[in-house]
C-alpha cells in the first residue's frame, strides 16, 4: 500500500463483524442545485420523495426486505466525480442473495431511479442507527484498484472514530460492476456543523485526505436527513 511519509498513523478502526444482509442503493437527480452545495426546496424532488415514501412503506411489507428508507439531500459536495443525488432510497435485504428478487419487483422498477447498485456490507463500525430524527453522510469512493481503495480506508476508519466521533459506519461494496468502488453510510455524531468542522482541521489533513491522494483516491459527499 502507498503511504505519504507526512501523514499521521490513525489508531485501527473498532470494526465489528459485517452484517449478513443485502443492500441495494438507489439514486436520483430529481432536481439537484447546479451550482452551490447547499440543496433548496424543490416541488419536483417533493414529488419524487413522495413516490419513494409510497414504495418504500410496500416494500417493507415484503419477507425479503429488513428495512427501506428514503432519504432527501441536504448538501452535495461539489466534486468531478459527484453523482448529483437529491434524493437516495436505501433497502436492506435479507441476505446479498435476495438482493435481484427485491430489485425487479414492480414496485423497485416503477422508481426509475437514476442508479442502481446492488451491495454487500464489507465494513461496519457499530450499528447504524436509521432513525429519522438523524443525519446521514453517503460517501461515494472512486479508485483505480478497489483493494488498494479498501487498505487506504482501513487506515483511515480509526481517525473518523476518534477525532469525528462517529460510532456507526457501514461500508457498502457492490455486487457487480459500479462507478463506486464501495459506498459508505455514516450517522453523524451531533450536529453537521461540529463535523464539518472536524474535516476542516489540520489533522484530517495530515491523517485523512494526503493518504487519500497518495493511494488515488476519490469520494464525493452528500449530507442526507430520512423522510
Amino acid at each position: 500500500m502507498t503511504i505519504d511519509s507526512r501523514t499521521h498513523t490513525n489508531p485501527p478502526p473498532p470494526y465489528v463483524e459485517p452484517t449478513a444482509y443485502g443492500y441495494l442503493y438507489l439514486g436520483f437527480r430529481a432536481d439537484p442545485p447546479r451550482r452551490i452545495p447547499l440543496v433548496p426546496r424543490s416541488s419536483r424532488r417533493r414529488q419524487v420523495l413522495r413516490r419513494c415514501q409510497e414504495v418504500t412503506r410496500r416494500l417493507r411489507a415484503m419477507d425479503q426486505v429488513v428495512s427501506a428508507r428514503a432519504y432527501r439531500a441536504v448538501a452535495i459536495q461539489p466534486s468531478p466525480v459527484s453523482p448529483r443525488f437529491d434524493v437516495i432510497v436505501l433497502i436492506e435485504t435479507t441476505t446479498p442473495d435476495t438482493v435481484a428478487a427485491v430489485q425487479i419487483t414492480p414496485e423497485v422498477q416503477q422508481l426509475g431511479a437514476d442508479f442502481v447498485m446492488p451491495a454487500r456490507n464489507i465494513r461496519r463500525l457499530g450499528d447504524i442507527d436509521r432513525s429519522p430524527s438523524g443525519t446521514f453522510l453517503f460517501n461515494h469512493f472512486t479508485a483505480d484498484d478497489p483493494d488498494r481503495a479498501l487498505r487506504y480506508f482501513d487506515s483511515v476508519a480509526g481517525w473518523f472514530s476518534r477525532d469525528a466521533k462517529v460510532d456507526d459506519i457501514a461500508l457498502l461494496g457492490p455486487l457487480e460492476d459500479a462507478p463506486y468502488v464501495f459506498i459508505n453510510q455514516v450517522r453523524l455524531p451531533g450536529t453537521l456543523a461540529a463535523f464539518i468542522l472536524a474535516l476542516l482541521g489540520p489533522n484530517f489533513r495530515n491523517s485523512v485526505y494526503r493518504k487519500m491522494r497518495a493511494n488515488r483516491v476519490g469520494f464525493a459527499s452528500i449530507i442526507c436527513k430520512p423522510v
